[in-house]
């Protein structure tokens, strides 16, 4: 499947150059809601949800991708206003949660004599993908990582390109002052397939699309 990463040009060109990309924490994602997204009106649910988030955190990382790149809220939230870097990526699709949408959070129970909440995997798998249903036009979709297996640099982890994680194009944001012929010198020969091309704005939608005045053959 072909997902695509948001990032400021810093982050973007340091990712490509060093053919990895950051992992991000789950206690330190943007949403407070995220993995409890549940009835905690318990105070038995709540103090059990927190203890596993904060357990999970400490094992698992994710990368947040988005199905396609023509949402002009995705430049502005998390590529620099525009001035970023989106990566796209073919991911296999085993390897993916597609995140679910709701309104209202889920009703869940809980075992007093485990202290934990009963629901096994399918619990865990609703936790992991769930969001508030104004979050969708992120279309998101995550892949989850284990840190322990993931490179780390002081505090951050980050996983290399892979076959899990084909690097297959590079889109400029329309701010972005980086040129084509910079970004395709930087890939190299090593990553001769990866297209390479420019936003732009549509005339009529409120679409980003491609800027084919900045097309380099």
């Amino acid at each position: 499947m072909k997902l695509f990463h948001f990032l400021s040009a810093q982050n973007a060109i340091s990712d490509i150059a060093l053919k990895r990309i950051k992992i991000s924490r789950i206690g330190q994602l943007n949403d407070p809601f995220e993995i409890l997204a549940a009835d905690l009106a318990d105070p038995r649910n709540k103090a059990a949800l927190e203890n596993w988030k904060n357990e999970l955190g400490e094992k698992l990382g994710l990368i947040c991708f988005c199905a396609n790149w023509s949402n002009p809220l995705m430049w502005g939230h998390y590529a620099d206003s525009h001035k970023g870097i989106a990566l796209g990526f073919e991911i296999p699709d085993d390897v993916l949660l597609d995140v679910h949408y709701t309104k209202n959070r889920a009703s869940i129970a809980f075992d007093p004599d485990t202290k934990s909440v009963v629901g096994g995997e399918d619990t865990v798998n609703m936790l992991l993908k769930t969001k508030f249903e104004d979050w969708k036009y992120e279309e998101e979709y995550r892949f989850f990582i284990d840190l322990e297996s993931s490179q780390k640099e002081g505090s951050n982890y980050f996983a290399d390109f892979s076959e899990q994680l084909v690097l297959s194009e590079v889109i400029l944001g329309f701010k972005c002052d980086f040129r084509i012929k910079q970004i395709r010198e930087l890939i190299g020969s090593n990553y001769a397939n990866v297209r390479v091309r420019k936003a732009g704005l549509h005339q009529q939608l409120f679409e980003v699309i491609e800027d084919c005045t900045e097309r380099v053959h």
